[in-house]
């Protein structure tokens, strides 16, 4: 079992370790390691190309991870004090959310949004005043923040919800023995407590929407996120700078993960 286990993650960590040793070539040629450089960590962070991809996937990402956060939270609340089978019902179309492929997602959010761009773009056009150019809805950043909040909304209802459940009931009826209000006991007891919850959440959705491709390539318009640029690159071949960014990507990835999972750690302090 001990061979079989070493296997199993030989097989899952060996291309990514491979990929990382490969980004520090000093040669151009991605399979042909001549040598151990950093030149090419250098040049993608030169690459006026790469930057504006990973400014857009940062400003995506930020944003979507935000409105994920707010949102997702206000719904873990308001999901808090729901039971019996209505309950069942909104647990099953969350976790449907988070099963759902992203090919699904993208597709699905596509003709969704195309869908209200063909409805409003006249209307706006009509009520634009005369003599003016009306704006007109396309795809673009918006469409790429809401798919992915869309996406992400539900880890963050997940991850709150989970340490809500672990919370004293006993903390909020004292507080509201006290004289406070709803959303007073929410603001001074809850949200304090369920506040790392929040953070994780935040992190986890802006490391899912910062990787994502799937779901970006439909909805991305004429905007092109970092993992777009990967992959219209790779399909030119493969070089030691697409190795240096993937390499790049996954540490931050990992630091992210890592810092959420142990905010998720902490248990709550009463």
């Amino acid at each position: 079992m001990r061979a079989y286990a070493i296997f199993v993650y030989l097989f899952l960590y060996a291309p990514i370790g491979i990929i990382a040793l490969f980004s520090f070539n000093s040669g151009r040629h991605a399979s042909d390691l001549q040598g151990l450089s950093v030149q090419w960590y250098g040049r993608a962070l030169k690459n006026p190309f790469v930057m504006d991809a990973l400014e857009t996937s940062l400003f995506v990402a930020f944003v979507s991870a935000l409105l994920a956060s707010v949102v997702g939270t206000l719904a873990a609340v308001g999901l808090q004090g729901i039971r019996g089978r209505a309950r069942a019902v909104f647990d099953a179309i969350i976790y449907i959310a988070i099963m759902i492929p992203g090919i699904v997602i993208g597709i699905a959010t596509l003709i969704a949004l195309v869908t209200v761009f063909d409805l409003v773009n006249p209307w706006l056009a009509a009520v634009w005043p005369e003599g003016a150019e009306p704006p007109s809805l396309s795809m673009g950043k918006i469409s790429l923040i809401a798919a992915h909040t869309m996406f992400t909304m539900a880890l963050v209802i997940v991850i709150v919800r989970a340490r809500l459940a672990g919370l004293e009931q006993a903390l909020a009826e004292a507080s509201a023995d006290l004289y406070a209000t709803p959303f007073g006991t929410f603001r001074q007891v809850t949200l304090p407590l369920i506040a790392p919850a929040i953070l994780a959440g935040f992190l986890l959705s802006f490391t899912f929407s910062f990787d994502d491709f799937i779901i970006a390539f439909f909805v991305a318009g004429s905007e092109t996120t970092l993992p777009i640029y990967v992959f219209s690159s790779i399909r030119r071949g493969i070089t030691p700078e697409i190795n240096a960014i993937g390499t790049m990507v996954m540490v931050a990835s990992l630091i992210l993960l890592i810092i959420a999972q142990l905010i998720l750690r902490r248990g709550p302090k009463h």
